[in-house]
């Protein structure tokens, strides 16, 4: 005797509301990366400013340094309305607990403000100076007389969001690494390329 199966209508599988993504969509992980590769550039061209040999090198540097945080300006923003307006966002873990939603959101949202908010603090510093700086190939004309204690101020508070973007990259760092090695719960393989795709699957 044959055991009886379910039949579902085509217009009951029509009516079923979608699965919900596995995935961020190609444009947000692109993003997300480049945005990774491009902060490191950052960090690597300010170190570099310290240790060149002679003045033109250092000015080399600085040129170099200005231009990656324009760009870095420029790919926040439009990484922060794609993310508003367009991405395609999988949904949290069914098992994770409200607090380390809440963290994850806190996290990102200070991520964004610092993106956004670095870049201008370094062109201020440009600015405030009172001299013609370089950005890209251009050179942007004395805008403003020199102001040294504004100079100062910008300076102090973008070395310490510079500080503050590497603790947040860490613990964001360390929050995928826990979720795609201990919770196994598809966190980290959301924002994975998929070549690199883990296929362990979700810790019981």
């Amino acid at each position: 005797m044959n055991a009886l199966v379910p039949v579902t209508s085509p217009a009951a599988e029509a009516e079923a509301p979608p699965s919900p993504p596995a995935r961020f969509d190609a444009i947000s992980m692109t993003l997300h990366w480049a945005s990774l590769v491009l902060i490191a550039w950052l960090f690597l061209s300010a170190w570099s400013i310290g240790l060149a040999g002679d003045a033109e090198g250092a000015r080399m540097a600085l040129t170099v340094h200005r231009s990656l945080g324009a760009t870095m300006w420029v790919l926040a923003l439009a990484r922060l309305t794609w993310r508003l307006r367009f991405a395609v966002r999988p949904p949290f873990p069914d098992g994770m607990p409200r607090p380390q939603r809440r963290a994850a959101l806190a996290v990102e949202a200070a991520l964004y403000l610092i993106l956004l908010v670095q870049p201008l603090t370094g062109l201020g510093q440009s600015l405030t100076r009172g001299k013609p700086f370089e950005l890209f190939a251009f050179e942007v004309p004395k805008l403003m007389a020199r102001d040294k204690a504004a100079t100062g101020l910008l300076h102090s508070f973008h070395e310490a969001t510079a500080f503050a973007l590497l603790g947040l990259i860490a613990l964001h760092v360390a929050a995928a690494l826990f979720h795609g090695f201990v919770r196994r719960d598809g966190v980290l393989r959301s924002m994975w390329p998929a070549s690199l795709t883990p296929t362990s699957k979700p810790r019981r």
